[in-house]
């Protein structure tokens, strides 16, 4: 059983520009600097695209992590899935929605995971990582509202 949570963002930049700062290695590596989160392995920096991988080294909970994750799916400037298919969950899927009306765009993160380590994974799931993703998500998203350059 996965635990999911939806976070809703309104940003004032054009749907495409946020759509690539969404998908840009530098730009997510700079609003995760608490965590020290670096892209060590596929896709280093820029734009990531359709079936490219990255993979991430960061520290979460005094533990260093990777987590490497594929784009495995992809609509410009509408959508893009990234999944993770080496890492510390049994299951991590993020979609990424962007809709734009005349004042800017609204994105839309989707997060579903599965921790590992059955009954014990599911309690550590609902007390502690769902909230703690969800922290992350925000924390990123207000650095991509940061970015605007459209002011």
């Amino acid at each position: 059983m996965a635990v999911s949570f939806v976070c809703t963002t309104r940003v004032s930049l054009p749907r495409a520009e946020l759509f690539d700062l969404a998908r840009s290695v530098d730009v997510h590596k700079d609003s995760m600097a608490e965590s020290l989160e670096e892209a060590v392995a596929g896709v280093t920096s820029g734009l990531l695209s359709l079936n490219e991988e990255v993979t991430w080294r960061a520290w979460h909970f005094g533990v260093p992590l990777e987590m490497t994750s594929r784009i495995t799916e992809m609509q410009s400037p509408d959508y893009f899935v990234d999944e993770q298919v080496q890492g510390p969950f049994r299951r991590f899927r993020h979609v990424h929605e962007f809709r734009q009306d005349s004042t800017g765009t609204t994105m839309v993160d989707r997060v579903e995971f599965t921790a590992p380590f059955g009954p014990i994974g599911r309690l550590v799931e609902k007390l502690v990582l769902a909230r703690y993703l969800q922290n992350l998500i925000e924390t990123r998203n207000r650095h991509l509202a940061g970015e605007s350059t459209t002011d």
